[in-house]
Parts: C-alpha cells; sequence; structure tokens
C-alpha cells in the first residue's frame, strides 16, 4: 500500500472511533456534530481542545462530607438544628411564599443544601468597603482563618495582608490558603510562596497545573471563614486591581457579602470539603464551626448556599438562574461582567421580557486582557434585545459584580459569571437571599449604576459594519470556551 492509502485508512479509522465515543455520551445531536466536525477539520488540535473542555463526564475529584452519622456530638448539635431550621423555614416559605419555597426546594435538591436562617447579611460594594471589613474580621481572629480565592495576587494589597495573616499566625491563629493556579498564574510567585509558607500560612493551590487530566475545572470560589463565625463571599478576589483598576478603567465595580449566623456553616464546611479534594488532608471539623452566640439566634433572615462544579450532577446555578428568572412576575435584574447564554436562559430572559416583565440586564461592553467574551456578547445581547430585554453597557468602569434580583425579594450574591465556563466547567458559589431588604439594596445599588450605563441600540448594532459584526459572530463560536 502507498503512504497516502495508509494514511487515508488511519484517518478514517480516526474518525469512526471518534465519532463512536462522541455519539456514546448521548450529548444533544447539534453538539455531537459540532465536535466531530471540530475533530474532522483539526484532528490532533481538535482532540486537544476536547480533553480541556469538552469532557461531557465528571471531573476526576473526590468527594468528601459531613453527615449526622459520623460526625462528633458537638457538630451534630450543629447539623441538626440546621436541619431544623431548614424545615421550619421551607414550610413558612410554602404556606407564604411558594416562589420562594420552589427556589428553596430546587437549591436543596441540587446541592443539597439547607435554608439557614439565624443570619445577617452586609451588602459590600467594592473593594473599599470589602477588604476593610474583611481586615477587621481577620485582626479579631482567635482561632482560624480560612480563605479560598480564585486569584490571589502578591502585589500591594496581597503583600499588606499576608504581613496581617503573619502576624495572626504569630498570635496562634491557624491560617490557609487555598488559591486556584490558572486564576493566580501571573500574579503570585514562588518568592511570596516562600514567605507565606515560611510564615506558618498553609498555603496550596487547587488543582495544580501538572494535572493536566482537570486543568480545565477552575476553581473560581471566594470564600473567606473567619473563627467559624464570620464569612465572605461574592465576586472580589485579592489583588490591587480592586482598589486601583486597570488602565482604561476608572472604576472597579464589583458586589460582595458578609455574613454572621448558621449560612457561615455552610461556608465553612464547603471550604473543608475543597481543602480536602486539593490537599488530601481531612481536618477535623469540629474546630472550625461555631455555635451561635445570641446575636444571631435574634437574626431571621433565610440564606442558601448554591454550589456547582463538574462534580455537580446537575449544573445547580445555571439551574437556580434559570428558575429565577422564570419566576419573577415584575422585575428581573441581572449584573455580570460577561453575557455568554444557552438556549435556555436565552428563552427563559425573552419569555419574561414578551410577557411584560421588566428584564433588565447590565454587562461591561469590555475589560482589561480579553475581548473575545464581550464580542461574543454582542450578538447574545442582539438575541434578547430584540425580545424587549433591557441591555445595559456599564461605562464607568469595569462591571465584575455578580447578581441577580427578582421583584425586589429574592436575590443571588456570588461568583458565577454568566457564561458557559462559570455554568458548567468551573467551581461556583452563590448566596441565594430570601429577604426584602437585602434584596431592596440591590435594586437601588441597580439603578443608581443604571446612571453610569449606556443601553444597548439594536437599530445602531445592526448599522455597524458587516466586518465586526461578523467578528463577533466568529467570536461566539468560541462560547464554550469562555
Amino acid at each position: 500500500m502507498t503512504p497516502t492509502i495508509i494514511l487515508q485508512i488511519l484517518f478514517g479509522a480516526y474518525v469512526i472511533a471518534t465519532a463512536t465515543f462522541l455519539i456514546s455520551e448521548n450529548r444533544a445531536p447539534k453538539s455531537s456534530f459540532a465536535w466531530m466536525l471540530l475533530f474532522i477539520v483539526l484532528p490532533g488540535l481538535g482532540v486537544l481542545v476536547y480533553l480541556f473542555v469538552g469532557r461531557g463526564y465528571k471531573a476526576f475529584v473526590r468527594k468528601f462530607r459531613v453527615t449526622e452519622q459520623d460526625a462528633p456530638a458537638q457538630l451534630q448539635d450543629l447539623l441538626r438544628l440546621s436541619s431544623n431550621q431548614h424545615d421550619t423555614a421551607l414550610a413558612l416559605m410554602e404556606h407564604n411564599n411558594p416562589i420562594a419555597a420552589r427556589i428553596a426546594t430546587l437549591v436543596y435538591s441540587n446541592p443539597n443544601s439547607r435554608i439557614t436562617t439565624s443570619n445577617r447579611v452586609t451588602v459590600l460594594q467594592d473593594a473599599k468597603t470589602t477588604y476593610p471589613a474583611l481586615i477587621k474580621a481577620i485582626n479579631q481572629a482567635k482561632s482560624s482563618v480560612h480563605l479560598h480565592y480564585y486569584i490571589w495576587n502578591g502585589d500591594t494589597f496581597g503583600t499588606r495582608l499576608l504581613t496581617i495573616l503573619a502576624q495572626k499566625v504569630r498570635e496562634g491563629v491557624e491560617v490557609r490558603i487555598l488559591y486556584d493556579p490558572v486564576g493566580s498564574f501571573s500574579g503570585l510567585g514562588w518568592q511570596y510562596l516562600r514567605k507565606a509558607r515560611a510564615a506558618g500560612i498553609d498555603i496550596r493551590p487547587f488543582s495544580p497545573l501538572w494535572h493536566i487530566q482537570t486543568i480545565s475545572y477552575r476553581n473560581h470560589r471566594k470564600i473567606a471563614v473567619i473563627d467559624g463565625s464570620i464569612a465572605f463571599t461574592g465576586g472580589l478576589n485579592i489583588g490591587d486591581e480592586h482598589l486601583d483598576p486597570p488602565e482604561g478603567f476608572d472604576r472597579w465595580r464589583d458586589t460582595h457579602i458578609r455574613l454572621t449566623g448558621s449560612v457561615v456553616w455552610s461556608l465553612q464546611a464547603i471550604f473543608l470539603i475543597d481543602w480536602a479534594n486539593a490537599t488530601d488532608e481531612v481536618l477535623d471539623p469540629v474546630p472550625y464551626f461555631a455555635a451561635l452566640t445570641e446575636d444571631d439566634t435574634a437574626a431571621d433572615l433565610p440564606v442558601q448556599i448554591c454550589l456547582s462544579g463538574p462534580d455537580s450532577e446537575y449544573e445547580a446555578i445555571r439551574q437556580l438562574y434559570f428558575e429565577l428568572i422564570v419566576s419573577a412576575e415584575k422585575q428581573v435584574l441581572i449584573q455580570s461582567p460577561f453575557f455568554i447564554l444557552d438556549e435556555t436562559l436565552s428563552e427563559a430572559l425573552k419569555l419574561k421580557a414578551l410577557s411584560g416583565v421588566d428584564v433588565q440586564v447590565m454587562i461591561s461592553p469590555n475589560g482589561p486582557g480579553q475581548f473575545l467574551p464581550y464580542w461574543a456578547a454582542n450578538t447574545y445581547a442582539l438575541d434578547v434585545a430584540r425580545a424587549g430585554v433591557k441591555v445595559l453597557h456599564y461605562d464607568a468602569g469595569f462591571l465584575h459584580a455578580k447578581t441577580v434580583c427578582i421583584d425586589g425579594k429574592i436575590s443571588s450574591i456570588g461568583t458565577a459569571n454568566w457564561d458557559i465556563r462559570s455554568f458548567s466547567i468551573n467551581y461556583e458559589i452563590t448566596a441565594v437571599i430570601y429577604d426584602v431588604g437585602v434584596s431592596q439594596q440591590l435594586v437601588q445599588a441597580f439603578e443608581a449604576d443604571v446612571a453610569d450605563c449606556v443601553a444597548f441600540d439594536v437599530a445602531a448594532y445592526r448599522t455597524r459594519g458587516r466586518l465586526l459584526r461578523f467578528r463577533d459572530s466568529v467570536a461566539r463560536l468560541a462560547a464554550p470556551l469562555l
């Protein structure tokens, strides 16, 4: 046989093998055909891209759960109290607010997160309010500081925080840090890591870069838990860029929250699970779960923590966002830097807008160091804007908040962007808050931000040059990677 015939036979076998594999995964037909086309057009590169971002099976992760059966007595009491809070809160919701009850049931069914009620929530807008609150809590720490961030930079603020944490270690406080090595790749050097470890800080990467089989599954969560009694989560990472925005941006607009009460148990449990998965170290949980104070028990604010990742059975946060949209009766307010939709979320937004609900989506028209997501977002903005969704481009800086608020009553504040990566590939977390007071704060912040926005104009977009619109359409093809 000639070399040409041999190559043809090998290529035919390759096509049959890859097609058989894709078909056996039972994906949506259009998804299977898309991957087949990529494999055929780019045989080697297509397979490489698939290995990193296209696998339909679950990530290689280990489960670690704290259950009532094997937990020590002190932790059993906390878990029973948490269970009682869930049952009581859900019963009240079913009687007084069926929409909230349906959302809470969904969150419980997906990541098995209970409703917690003895909580207080402080909404923090931007790093200039969040960082001082975080540092104050750390300075007051007596036993443990657990920090978990996608991006940890060894810049001015990162160095300042390191000095504070080193002092807490000298005072006998346990300090643990989880960082994502991809998110922190350019900002966290070995010198910083050596200095932190020399100070007694236990700082570890989540899924190191040499773990090729899981390199695409990034941990995008932002969690801080101090003494098991105070917690923070939201959109902010650790770095100067949040205080001093990158060139070309006047402001870094973000939303974070400070939490106290029984919801802190949920965040502490998530940290301990991620720590065990990343380090193979299963910590005794008892010292890290604080009993409620009288101030906590006097509070009555229901919060649920919804988390998702490649190890989840369902795309829990994506389903949460969908349920929030379709449950809205009067208004949907969304903030996200990115706007990359699947068909389900796109149809949900259009459905509510066409049915008369006030649907507003605030996004960033551009961002530091990236361009493809913002080009692709123009095509999705066009899709939903034609149905009556009001798409707003934040023009006063970089919008990095990840919030959803419906009817001024129920809100979500967390780490998940509106893109395929956040919904399907990243480890994400969001707090679902069933409280009018907190939700109204988000409504007021959104309305204030509107003054700094420019509305996406369908007619104006259609008059843009064909080359620019084609550029956006090409960028949309990369949506699963963005």
